[in-house]
This record gives structure tokens, sequence and C-alpha cells, in this order.
């Protein structure tokens, strides 16, 4: 499984709905993330829990040791398939889905690790990306 930075921001801020994806991601027989998706989760935590940077990292760290997430590299197979992504459901293309720069890259690194997504909101599931 792979976990966008929305899914780590609604059970680390613990927002409405936070409990399923905590129990999906608890169900997963691996999970991993990428780098960008923890810069994303650490602003939207410093933000959401009006913590510095330096605290929000610490918690979003140390949230994915305890739950055995493990950072993967986004390489030029990664940003290749983030290109596709965009063309054909980023923001200013024409699609619903609305894809920003790291919904695309969670796209990506999801659908070269064949894994499914773990994300919150809308915009991945007018996708043909497996939830």
């Amino acid at each position: 499984m792979f976990v966008d930075a929305s899914a780590l921001v609604a059970i680390l801020a613990q927002e409405p709905g936070y409990i399923p994806i905590g129990e999906r991601l608890h169900a997963a027989s691996s999970r991993s993330t990428s780098g960008l998706a923890v810069f994303e989760a650490v602003m939207a935590v410093a933000r959401l829990k009006q913590l510095t940077i330096a605290a929000a990292e610490a918690h979003v760290r140390d949230f994915l040791q305890a739950a055995a997430i493990a950072i993967v590299p986004i390489a030029d197979a990664e940003a290749r398939e983030a290109l596709a992504a965009f063309a054909r459901f980023g923001k200013g293309q024409g699609h619903p889905a609305q894809l920003n720069m790291g919904d695309c890259f969670a796209y990506a690194c999801a659908r070269t690790c064949k894994a499914e997504l773990l994300f919150v909101g809308n915009d991945f599931s007018r996708t043909d990306i497996v939830p």
C-alpha cells in the first residue's frame, strides 16, 4: 500500500474519518510513502497543529516508524508516470480529478509499485487508481 500525504495528515491530525483510514493502513501487508508525501504531510501537520516544522517533522517521522511505513525513492519511472498522470488527470487538463503535483507523484508511486493507494478526498477516486 502506498500512503498519500492526505492519509498521513488525516491520521496525525485526527481528521473526521481517520479511524477507518488507520484500520486500512494497519491491515496492509506492506506500507510505503515517498519523501514528497512526507514533505507535504509535515507542512500540513505544522499548519493544522500549529507546530514548528521541526516538531511536525518529528511527529510525522515517529508515526512512519511506528506504522512501519517505508520511504521509497522517486526515480525516472515515477517521474514519467507522474507526467502521464498529469496529462490525463492533472489540474487544467479538463479532467474532474484535477490532481496537483503531489497527487500525480502519489499516483505514480502507487502505479510503479503496483500497490493500492491510501488517500483521503475525492480526487483519486476520479482516476483509475486502486483505492
